[in-house]
């Protein structure tokens, strides 16, 4: 059979029989011996930054490594820099993987991977993947995630999806004729697995619920569940069983990195060891017992285009006591959770949403540092934002067409510059917050 999917990575220079035999060799190495893998790749990728990287050069101060947990940790205000600034020598724009984060922890920034380094994600996707007898060159997958609405970028997205063996339910609008509409495509098409946001698929076990229909007896291909990018809460873990009859599997992940634990078939949230490093760290950067909770800091082991060393992923959590370096068990993950904005059509749009919305102000250049937004009223929300230099009416243009496209037309948005946002007690900006009683 023709691997389609395969094809396409492979199209675009991710070179994925290299980068699955890599994958493999990781994970063959022992249980005993795997300490040292991390040490020695630890300490591979420090050294090659601090050679080839002036960002990582200025960010330790030329300080030779000596003690891991002396290194700095790396904040997403540190990367609010041009791409350019960031990069390493022999690496350019056009050379690597570029792409935004989604912004939902309200610090936006461009990043990079060298190929060599995405391509091993995939390896990383598509093994866990696999835990759960999906194959992505096969299995048909149902897709609840977000879409670029310009002609250009609209188009783009539904190519990778047909590469990718996926159709996709845009989740800007998630009314009850919407997701009448979803309901229909699963009584006729032969989708193997469910993927996307969890509180846009969370909305669809809702509107199922309403009508007592229970989704794999409309659509028996049904195997597997997989929520991501936003928490996901016991009692909706549930109600998606319930309601998909269909195992349901935790993701959570960081475009910027990789899958940083996944859901395996013993219902344990397993920790990604084999491109990155995760630690739990306390407020003074030191590392905390297993058990304990802290912030959780990454390293992409393999990135040797952008340095990701000790980084700040901005969540907190709990490594389970019994984890071991081969095999670290998330215990619990605290954040990542979204509100849904109530339109005054009727429209419920998913807080990521804003992601869509405010991407025309997610600019390379850095100049916007932070955002939230606020929904006041029904029809009114409030953009708080810190930048360098105030919003340009032209940008505040581009945000309202965006708005008209990706929400409704008649929302009032207004713009707040502020020295500094309001976080939560352990620090976290949350992207969009309902005020609606």
């Amino acid at each position: 059979m023709f691997r389609l999917f395969d094809f396409s990575l492979q199209l675009n220079g991710f070179r994925m029989k290299e980068a699955k035999t890599h994958f493999d060799s990781i994970l063959a190495i022992p249980e005993a011996e795997y300490q040292q893998y991390i040490e020695n790749q630890r300490e591979e990728i420090v050294q090659y930054h601090l050679k080839n990287n002036t960002f990582y050069q200025e960010l330790t101060q030329n300080k030779a490594f000596k003690n891991w947990n002396d290194l700095p940790v790396l904040t997403k205000k540190d990367l609010q820099k041009p791409l350019t600034e960031r990069l390493s020598k022999s690496y350019s724009k056009a050379s690597v993987f570029v792409n935004k984060t989604s912004g939902s922890s309200g610090d936006p920034f461009v990043f990079a991977k060298d190929k060599q380094a995405h391509a091993l994600t995939w390896a990383s996707v598509i093994h866990r993947f696999g835990w759960y007898g999906i194959d992505f060159n096969r299995s048909y997958q149902a897709r609840f995630y977000g879409i670029p609405l310009d002609f250009v970028g609209y188009r783009k997205e539904r190519l990778k999806d047909f590469l990718g063996q996926r159709y996709r339910f845009p989740i800007f609008d998630l009314s009850d004729q919407f997701l009448e509409k979803v309901l229909k495509h699963f009584q006729t098409k032969k989708f193997e697995y469910i993927n996307g946001y969890t509180s846009s698929i969370v909305l669809f076990a809702k509107f199922l619920q309403s009508k007592n229909i229970v989704l794999k007896e409309i659509c028996p291909t049904l195997k597997v569940c997989m929520v991501t990018s936003e928490m996901l809460f016991d009692d909706d873990k549930i109600l998606l069983e319930n309601q998909f009859g269909i195992p349901v599997v935790n993701e959570y992940g960081a475009s910027e990195l990789d899958l940083i634990a996944f859901q395996n078939p013993n219902d344990e949230w397993q920790v990604n060891s084999e491109t990155l490093f995760v630690e739990i760290l306390d407020d003074n950067n030191q590392p905390v017992p297993h058990g304990t909770e802290g912030r959780i800091v990454i390293t992409s082991l393999y990135n040797k285009a952008h340095p990701f060393i000790r980084y700040d992923i901005g969540d907190v959590g709990i490594l389970d006591e019994k984890s071991t370096f081969k095999k670290p068990i998330l215990k619990k993950l605290i954040g990542r959770t979204n509100d849904v904005a109530l339109l005054p059509s009727g429209k419920k749009s998913p807080g990521l949403t804003f992601y869509y919305v405010t991407k025309s102000i997610i600019e390379d250049d850095g100049n916007v540092k932070e955002f939230i937004i606020r929904q006041t009223k029904i029809d009114t929300f409030e953009i708080d934002y810190v930048s360098e230099k105030e919003l340009t009416p032209e940008q505040i243009k581009g945000i309202q067409h965006a708005i008209d496209q990706y929400l409704e037309p008649g929302l009032q948005f207004s713009y707040h510059r502020k020295n500094s946002l309001l976080r939560s007690a352990r620090g976290k900006l949350k992207q969009f917050i309902s005020e609606l009683s």
